[in-house]
This record gives C-alpha cells, structure tokens and sequence, in this order.
C-alpha cells in the first residue's frame, strides 16, 4: 500500500462540494504570544466539527455500487464515526459505527442523529475494532478503517493541500497524531508539495504510541486523557511506514498543556477545539523557542468536546491561572461576620462565586468557623492584594491548594 500526491488531489476532486474548505488564518494574537507566526487551520468547523470527514468521504466515494448497497461498519471513538455517518446518510447507504464504552456522550449522541447504528462494545478502541470485524463478516458489510487505509490517508492530505494553498509560506506543519491517517496524509502532500517543509506530530504523553513506534520502543500507553481522538494503542500499519520514511518527528505534551490550549484558543480565537484539535496549539507553547520565528501552520483538528468537560477544563484553567481562588477565613461567630469579610472582598475588587460555611469539620475553635470564600481574580498579583487588605482590617486569609 502506498499513497501519493497524485492519490492526495484525485482525493481533493473526488470530495469537492461536500466538505467544507475551511479557513486556515494568521492569528496576530498567538503569534505575539509565542513569537512565531501562526496560522491556523479551522477544521473544527466541518459539518460535524471534524477534519475525519475527508477520509471518510473518499473512501466511501471509491467502494462499488455493490458495497454501497450492503452497507458499512467503522469503530470509532467519535469523529471518524460522525464523518462516517453523515456522508453515508446522503449516499443512501447504511452505517454501523461500534464506539468503546467509554465514547463521550456528545459523539454519540451525535453520530445517532446523523443515522447511524450506534454498537457500544469494549473498553478500548481496539476491542472495539474486533467486534466491528465480526459483524461486518456475519452481515457482509465493508469496513472502513479510520487510518489505516489509502483512501482514508490520501482524503485527511487534502487538508495540507489547502493549507498550502491559503498560506503558502509556512515552513512547518504541526499535526494530531492518533492512528496516524492525517499526519500520513498531510505529509504525502506537504512534502510533496514544498519538499524543505518540516512536518511534526504531537501526541499527548500518556498516549504516545506513534512516538514509541518510531523509536523502537515498546508500546506502553493508557490512562485518562483529555484528548480521546489520540488515544490509540495501534497506530496504523500505513502511516507508520510513512512517517519512517520520511523521518517524522513526534513531540510530547503534557495534559496539562493540552487543557491550556484550549482554554487559549477559547480566549484568543474564541473558537472551540477538542483535546487533539488543542495539540498543535499546546506543543507550540510548551516547545516556544522551537518555533520561533518561523511560520508554522496549526491543524485544528476538531472541536467535538463534551460539554461538561469543556465547563471542567474552562475552570480548571482558571485555577491554573491564578483567576479563581479559595480562600479560608476563621473568623468569630457573632452576627455581622460574613457580611463584613464579604464587603471587604468586594471593595477589594473581588468577585465571590461561592461561600462555604464550616462549623463543625477542621475548625480552630468552636466560636471561631472556619468560612471558605471562592474568589474571582484578576490574577495572582490581585489575589495577593485582597489578601492584604483583609489582614489590614484585620482579617486573617489563607489560600488554600
């Protein structure tokens, strides 16, 4: 199996019309910040908020009237799912998507709407992955794996081919790495295209398996991530032998920097990414002086992020920050108390999101409660500044971790 340039833009033709060309667009506020000049690729606004539409859609373009007619199966813990679905809806054909239990609800509530058959089976993508191979032999339906396939690969390069025709003097391209089937593609296409362009992957430290691939090492990779698009223990035979070749390199980012990033992109570009379509942004700012000076393009990969852990993350990051704060105040139990610590705060520009009051648990004394105020900053150094005011009117404040 191979793919080439030539694969990439018959790829290009072939789906024209039915996806989305997205923007890719300098962001003055990004590089300022980290002193390269940045442009990013919006992918997270194709219809289902996902570059997987691409591959998806080529490969479902290039099966036989026969195949189309008994339908497909894909496993997916989301994105190539919803890509699957919603373009074999408008080609009239049936779709069976078999998603880990662990899939968040707004992938499949959302690869329901668009028709498809939602299976829940296993805990990881790979379990999922065998139980979509058997029921595609018993119902004689056609897989369609989501990275490990020509069709596929040379769909997700066409989003190189765009970038590189809406910024063609980018030097470097950082991109997601899950399984593997974009940076492939994008890399057919990008070096290809401008042979002295650099391409790198990123993957998130507990799900490092291309890394591990690519430097001989085995494979150890599990645990909570926030980026459930690149959390794949088996990278695809196809896109490995890509990468090698062409001496791909992956960079490494912790979690952390992940929920930053989409906090910053939130902030900054007031767009919503998921944790893969977040990466790009965050080895950017881990790995700064990498990247300064030098016109590096941004994938946006996708933006299907579960409400309630983009609420999470969004506060999380205030926390980080300095902006959201607690603290503790024991203070005498007679009436007037709360009312007066609370006016102090307020007259020191802080805004309390919540109080709780503690009499019984962890308290200096029984006439003295202890009475935790959370606290919107404006950052560190302001946070530091109602302290001090408290203690000059003679209110003692700690900040609790």
């Amino acid at each position: 199996m191979s793919v080439t340039l030539d694969d990439v833009r018959a790829a290009a033709q072939r789906i024209g019309g039915a996806v989305e060309r997205t923007p890719c667009l300098r962001s003055r506020t990004l590089s300022e910040l980290t002193g390269a000049q940045v442009w990013l690729k919006f992918e997270n606004l194709q219809f289902t908020a996902a570059f997987k539409e691409r591959g998806a859609l080529n490969k479902l373009l290039l099966l036989g009237e026969p195949e189309r007619r008994r339908g497909v199966i894909a496993m997916s813990a989301g994105n190539h799912a919803q890509g699957v679905a919603y373009h074999a809806a408008r080609l009239g054909t049936r779709a069976v998507i078999v998603m880990p239990r662990g899939t968040p609800n707004t992938k499949l509530r959302s690869t329901q709407v668009l028709g498809a058959e939602v299976v829940l089976e296993g805990d990881t993508l790979a379990e999922a992955a065998r139980h979509a191979h058997e029921l595609a032999a018993r119902e004689g339906l056609t897989f369609l794996h989501p990275y490990d396939d020509p069709a596929v690969v040379a769909g997700q390069g066409t989003v190189a081919l765009e970038m590189l025709e809406q910024a063609p003097a980018l030097d470097v391209l950082v991109v997601p790495v899950g399984g593997g089937g974009l940076i492939a593609g994008m890399t057919v296409a990008a070096k290809a295209l401008k042979p002295g362009i650099e391409v790198l992957g990123v993957e998130s430290r507990n799900w490092c398996a291309m890394y591990q691939r690519l430097n001989g090492l085995p494979v150890e990779v599990g645990g909570d991530t926030i980026a459930e698009g690149m959390a794949v223990r088996d990278v695809g035979d196809l896109p490995l032998s890509i990468l090698k070749g062409s001496a791909t390199e992956i960079l490494i980012v912790a979690e952390e920097a992940i929920e930053a990033a989409i906090v910053a992109l939130i902030e900054f570009e007031k767009t919503v990414a998921e944790g893969a379509g977040a990466a790009g942004l965050a080895t950017l700012l881990a790995h700064a002086a990498r990247f300064a000076g030098r016109r590096v393009g941004l994938v946006i990969s996708g933006g299907n992020i579960d409400t309630r852990v983009l609420s999470a993350v969004l506060m999380r990051g205030l926390v980080r920050d300095g902006r959201l704060v607690r603290l503790r105040v024991v203070m005498p139990d007679v009436a007037g108390s709360l009312a007066k610590v609370a006016a102090l705060i307020g007259e020191a520009g802080g805004n309390i999101v919540e109080v709780q009051h503690q009499r019984v648990f962890g308290t200096a004394s029984a006439k003295s409660p202890e009475v935790e105020f959370a606290v919107e900053t404006r950052d560190r150094g302001h946070t530091e500044a109602i302290v001090a005011a408290l203690a000059s009117r003679g209110v003692r404040a700690a900040l609790v971790a």
